[in-house]
């Protein structure tokens, strides 16, 4: 039976499909060297409106009034602080643009702004080179290096000099171990139960934080964060596999490259990316399960635990009466659990 991969893999080939939503404009061309923080392509964001009150903003009553004051015509670009309307007199008022857009509509003595948009912008995410480019839609980037994938991650995404703080996997992330030093890093703890610790690592700040784990009540602060966050577990307190763990202390001072997004709907997992002068090859995303394997368990009371497979059991009788392919499991602590097959990822 094939059963999905977690890759931990010190050195693998990486081919990485980045895409807008909608269409827009492809910047790099096949082949092209690029960086994390290159534009690779843009689309164009629809405008949002303003609409402004001209009898309100200068105190006028009538709507023949205000519309005599606006000094501005529809279809006019305007920028942030020019001029709309103004009454005359010793007291004048003014009714200034609020941002730069273009005048759309006056209408019963009031201005409809569109306002200017910043095109949405497509960054590579990772350094490396242009393998395939998809006209008006955006391209596949391919790079070589160390990946780990995570159980979860808060949307964001960045990069800085890995900093391992735990000295072991379920070393708790503490604020007293955080200082100025830190800053543009992107640091390992074990776990975290102390909010104080998340919130001193985004005030330093920090690139990125990567935890085995972090106890439920600290995921809505978690998800708020302005950098990324990638749980290697999951939720409570479990800490980093050792394989993660070891590859992340071996790669100590190196740039990595955290893109935590994750969608369980379409099997996305955070990752981890440290790309290295070296080649490796393509990882495999489902893998036949056989003896020897090593997996790691995805649900409680074991999750996040490292095991060797013992034996896979086509039909296992479950406490529920149900029977389900299984497979009797060692773990690291030598104990030995016999789980469904839909617990379990093969490393790798």
């Amino acid at each position: 039976m094939m059963l999905p991969a977690h890759h931990i893999l010190p050195l693998t080939h990486l081919r990485r499909l980045r895409m807008l939503t909608e269409k827009g404009r492809v910047l790099v061309r096949s082949g092209q060297t690029v960086e994390a923080t290159d534009v690779i392509a843009e689309a164009p964001v629809p405008g949002q409106h303003l609409l402004l009150d001209v009898r309100r903003a200068l105190g006028v009553q009538r709507v023949s009034d205000a519309e005599r004051l606006i000094e501005r015509r529809v279809g006019e670009q305007v920028e942030k602080g020019d001029i709309l309307a103004q009454t005359r007199g010793l007291f004048s008022r003014l009714l200034r643009a609020p941002t730069s857009g273009r005048i759309v509509a006056i209408y019963k003595g009031q201005i409809l702004l569109e306002v200017v948009s910043q095109p949405h912008r497509l960054l590579a995410g990772l350094p490396g080179r242009v393998a395939e480019v998809f006209p008006e839609r955006g391209a596949i980037i391919e790079t070589h290096g160390a990946l780990i994938q995570g159980a979860w991650g808060n949307q964001q995404s960045n990069n800085g000099v890995l900093t391992v703080l735990a000295e072991t996997p379920d070393a708790p992330l503490k604020p007293e171990a955080l200082d100025l030093t830190l800053r543009g890093s992107v640091i390992v703890g074990g776990v975290c139960h102390q909010p104080e610790a998340l919130k001193m690592a985004a005030e330093i700040p920090v690139r990125g934080i990567i935890l085995g784990s972090v106890s439920a009540p600290l995921l809505p602060l978690v998800a708020s964060l302005n950098l990324p966050v990638i749980l290697l577990e999951g939720v409570g307190h479990i800490p980093i596999n050792h394989l993660a763990f070891q590859l992340l202390t071996t790669n100590q001072k190196r740039e990595a490259y955290l893109q935590a997004f994750w969608n369980p709907r379409l099997s996305e997992k955070p990752e981890i990316v440290i790309p290295l002068p070296a080649a490796g090859k393509a990882p495999e995303e489902a893998v036949e399960i056989t003896v020897g394997q090593t997996v790691r368990l995805v649900l409680p009371p074991y999750a996040g635990s490292i095991g060797k497979v013992i034996q896979p059991h086509s039909s296992w009788l479950q406490r529920s009466g149900q029977r389900l392919p299984a497979a009797e499991i060692e773990l690291e602590n030598a104990q030995r659990v016999t789980v469904p097959l839909f617990n379990l990822e093969i490393i790798a």
